[in-house]
């Protein structure tokens, strides 16, 4: 099992595969043969090289948006797709004003797309977030992807969308993705503060005294 979270000397940042863990994914040579071939696929290449270029170009300068605008650039991509969260709306609106004097062509698709209420899905009054199943539209990440797919983007990105959701439209998305933000209100979509806040003011949220309390028995998926 490998446990490279674990390991210190990280060797393989150093190309130094003597410091490593007894079991390290660096000394797997079939897999790593197997990726090596996969990076020469024309797609594959393309991403792996432009990302590298971005990386190494705005390295520490450049925001999350301004990498990927010029990773788009870079990789030849023109007709983007845009899956966001109806809750980060004005923050939409604002990306796609952005991308679009950059020079991209852009297919954004809410949320709520298809107004499927969360009966569809057996959500009852007491589970829905504004206490009415019947009237509130769920999330249909499925649809965000279908929807780009026909559309025929090049490269879709991911605004807020809910966890879970997120994972659906990655499952069904024919382009390739890359997430510009994700979702967390209580932190202003920055997942990290509280990690990095984990031995401080989190540290009884992430290491209850009773673990179960992280577990909602009360929702356990029985279908």
């Amino acid at each position: 099992m490998y446990q490279c979270a674990k390991c210190f000397q990280r060797g393989c940042t150093k190309q130094d595969l003597t410091k490593t863990l007894p079991e390290c994914p660096s000394k797997e040579q079939e897999i790593q043969e197997q990726a090596k071939e996969l990076y020469q696929d024309a797609e594959n290449h393309r991403i792996a090289y432009c990302a590298a270029l971005t990386e190494a170009g705005g390295y520490c300068q450049d925001t999350r948006l301004i990498e990927i605008i010029k990773f788009l650039h870079r990789g030849g991509y023109h007709k983007i797709g845009l899956a966001f969260c109806t809750g980060l709306f004005k923050e939409a609106q604002e990306v796609v004003n952005i991308l679009e004097y950059n020079g991209f062509e852009v297919v954004s698709i809410i949320c709520k797309n298809g107004a499927i209420t969360k009966d569809f899905l057996g959500i009852t009054d007491a589970q829905a977030v504004r206490g009415n199943c019947k009237t509130e539209s769920m999330c249909n990440p499925i649809g965000q992807a279908l929807l780009l797919n026909q559309a025929k983007t090049e490269f879709n990105l991911i605004l807020g969308l809910c966890v879970g959701h997120d994972t659906l439209f990655i499952k069904y998305s024919e382009a390739p993705i890359t997430a510009l933000a994700v979702k967390d209100r209580v932190t202003g979509h920055n997942p990290l503060a509280p990690v990095y806040l984990a031995q401080g003011y989190y540290h009884k949220k992430f290491y209850p005294d009773n673990p179960d309390d992280l577990n909602p028995k009360d929702t356990e998926y029985n279908k």
